[in-house]
Order: structure tokens, then C-alpha cells, then sequence
């Protein structure tokens, strides 16, 4: 397994749990957002701003337009991002100051995160569209400098916004890299399924597509010779799902490997915990595996 790959199954459960905690989908709600999938979309965007429906399928490559459309633009009416963003950060501050091991030492989560903000810092996020967003929350000079200036509040707030960096930061090359491979975001959807790592229902259903638009799909990527009549993957259609996911991981490659490696050393029993604990479920709809 690539570096980049074993640094995305370390990092990307302590961002992942914002998607499976209580305390995210309570404060979406006490923020007045309608609904969970309100709460996902406007939560994983707010850092870019009120953006409408076209702009949040195109950040958000893989759902079906007409899930985005159910949540964007409306949800601005009901909370503005700044509002949104504020509860999140607090709301899996909460989760992860919950979820994580008991007795876990202050000083080794904060020296995790400063680990993990020297990465992202270092993470070029120029074509990143989603990553430069989440790049561009203030956070403090230091874990002692004031925090008026800032809207992260707690020690795991700032774990989890530098964990959503690399996370959004590899989830931007990955899109990249299917559309380099002539994948739709439905195309990745169902090649992925086929894969057999992630349940076929799983993924339709919370990527939002429907049953009619799924065997669409798939009949076009038979068609293409990558899809089998009974949908598993040709040997063509392996052979590109693996060219997108090596893709992927040149994208996401550290610059410092060194530092990469420090990270997965010590994010790696945590990400683990989730996983043993079910707070992070397996099979999960991103795909990550327990590391």
C-alpha cells in the first residue's frame, strides 16, 4: 500500500466521524438545516460559501444533482455558513472529545494535530477547489493565542479541520483523476460497487441516484467493455479503477514523507478505535477500510 493510501485509511476516519456522530446531525438541526442531507451538504461546504446547487454537485462530484438540489440553495435561507460552520466545528469537537480512547494523553493528541497542520499546511491546494475552502478557516497562531479570531475553539475542533484538509485535499484529486479516466460521478459510483469493497444499495442510495439511473450507467459501461452483463468489473474495467485509484494516490503524495509517516504512526490507533467501537461503521460509503 502507497504511503498516500495508508495516510488516507489513518486520517480519514477522524474526519469521517462527522458524518456518523449525533452531536453533527443534533446541531444541524438546533442551526435550523431541514433534514440530514441538508445538514451534509451545507456542513461540508460552508467554508466556500452560500454556493448553489451547480456549484455543490460539481464540489460534491459523485451525488446525483437532484440530492444537491434538494439541499442548495434552501439551506441558506435557513442557516448562512458562517452559522453552519460555527456548529460543526463544535459539534465534532464534541464527537471526537467522545469518541476517541479514554485516557488518551493531551500531549499525544496535541502533538497529532500539530502533525497534521504542518501536512496540510504544506498540502498545494491551488486547483483544490474544496480543500483550499477548508484551507481558508482561520485557525490559531498556536494552541495558547487567542481564539476571537477564529471559530475553531478546542483542541479536537483543530485535529479534525486539519484532518478535513488532507481529506478534502485527496478528495479533490481523486475527482480529477476519474474525470482524467472518463468517469462520470454516477460512473465512479457504480465501478466503484463493482469493486465489491462497498455495497451496490450503499452507495446508490446515499449518493442519491436512482435505481433507473444506476442501470443506465451500468448498460453504458458495459457498452465501454469495462462492466460484465451481471455488473463486475472486465479485466479493463480493473485495470482502470486501479489506474484512478494510483492516480489518486500521486495526487495526494506527501512532499515530506517523513512527516506523513509520523502522522500515520499516530493516527493510526485512533482511526482503529473508531473502527473497533463503531463509531466509524464497515462497510462505510467513502470506502475506507479499517487500517
Amino acid at each position: 500500500m502507497s504511503l498516500a493510501r495508508r495516510l488516507w485509511t489513518a486520517v480519514e476516519p477522524l474526519h469521517a466521524l462527522t458524518y456518523f456522530a449525533p452531536e453533527t446531525a443534533d446541531a444541524a438541526r438546533a442551526a435550523g438545516l431541514r433534514g440530514w442531507w441538508m445538514g451534509y451538504f451545507a456542513g461540508r461546504l460552508a467554508p466556500a460559501g452560500a454556493v448553489d446547487a451547480a456549484t455543490g454537485q460539481a464540489l460534491c462530484f459523485v451525488f446525483a444533482p437532484g440530492r444537491v438540489g434538494r439541499a442548495l440553495p434552501d439551506a441558506w435561507e435557513y442557516a448562512p455558513p458562517e452559522r453552519v460552520l460555527r456548529t460543526r466545528l463544535d459539534a465534532v469537537g464534541t464527537a471526537l472529545a467522545r469518541a476517541l480512547p479514554d485516557g488518551l494523553p493531551p500531549e499525544e493528541l496535541s502533538a497529532l494535530t500539530s502533525l497534521l497542520e504542518r501536512a496540510a499546511d504544506a498540502c498545494d491546494v491551488e486547483d483544490r477547489p474544496l480543500a483550499a475552502a477548508w484551507a481558508g478557516v482561520p485557525r490559531p497562531a498556536s494552541p495558547a493565542a487567542p481564539l476571537a479570531a477564529s471559530p475553531v475553539a478546542s483542541p479536537t475542533e483543530r485535529l479534525w479541520l486539519a484532518a478535513t484538509v488532507l481529506r478534502e485535499h485527496r478528495g479533490d484529486g481523486h475527482l480529477r483523476a476519474a474525470a482524467e479516466h472518463g468517469l462520470t460521478g454516477l460512473d465512479a459510483g457504480v465501478t466503484h460497487a463493482a469493486t465489491g469493497r462497498v455495497p451496490h444499495d450503499l452507495l446508490r442510495t446515499t449518493r442519491g441516484w436512482t435505481e433507473e439511473e444506476w442501470d443506465t450507467a451500468a448498460e453504458a459501461l458495459v457498452a465501454r467493455g469495462l462492466l460484465t452483463p451481471d455488473g463486475l468489473l472486465t479485466a479493463s474495467g480493473e485495470a482502470l479503477r486501479a489506474a484512478v485509484e494510483a492516480r489518486t494516490d500521486e495526487l495526494a503524495a506527501p512532499s515530506d514523507t517523513a512527516l506523513a509517516e509520523e502522522i500515520v504512526a499516530r493516527a493510526t490507533p485512533l482511526a482503529r478505535h473508531l473502527f473497533d467501537t463503531a463509531a466509524i461503521p464497515d462497510p462505510n460509503p467513502m470506502g475506507v477500510p479499517r487500517p
